[in-house]
């Protein structure tokens, strides 16, 4: 089943709070900070294997309770910020959850070899021309 396809709604846990930044009066009166909650290990919707790999690649973002955590505050409506959270949520599992590609050592082109010591050479030459003139005269 792809990510897309999963419901996560119903184990998804909302807080909120007020927040700091751009609202004026309003600011102090209105908790429009949204906070999303989600408990990697309770969840049904994600198997064993997907479990760890969230746990591996967000682990940064998961709280000792095990509950992973994205927090909203750049909007000054709380619905906005919910459903920024969720986007985030979504992208943040979509991103653990993709395989990397296996890296496939490659060697260096000649033309990239032959540009480097190129390089390395012109920039031996301008610093070598950079000392002190050593001739016979003292």
């Amino acid at each position: 089943m792809r990510l897309g396809e999963r419901d996560f709604a119903r184990e998804l846990e909302f807080q909120a709070s007020r927040s700091g930044g751009a609202g004026g009066q309003n600011v102090n009166k209105v908790s429009s900070k949204a906070e999303l909650r989600f408990h990697v290990a309770s969840s049904g919707l994600l198997s064993e294997e997907e479990k760890a790999l969230v746990h591996e690649k967000l682990a940064n973002r998961i709280t000792s309770d095990g509950f992973l955590q994205v927090v909203c505050q750049a909007e000054r409506s709380q619905l906005q910020n919910k459903e920024e959270c969720i986007r985030k949520f979504y992208e943040l599992l979509r991103q653990a959850l993709t395989k990397q590609k296996k890296r496939r050592p490659t060697k260096p082109t000649y033309g990239s070899v032959k540009q480097r010591l190129e390089s390395k050479r012109r920039q031996s030459e301008k610093k070598s021309g950079r000392g002190r003139f050593r001739g016979d005269a003292e």
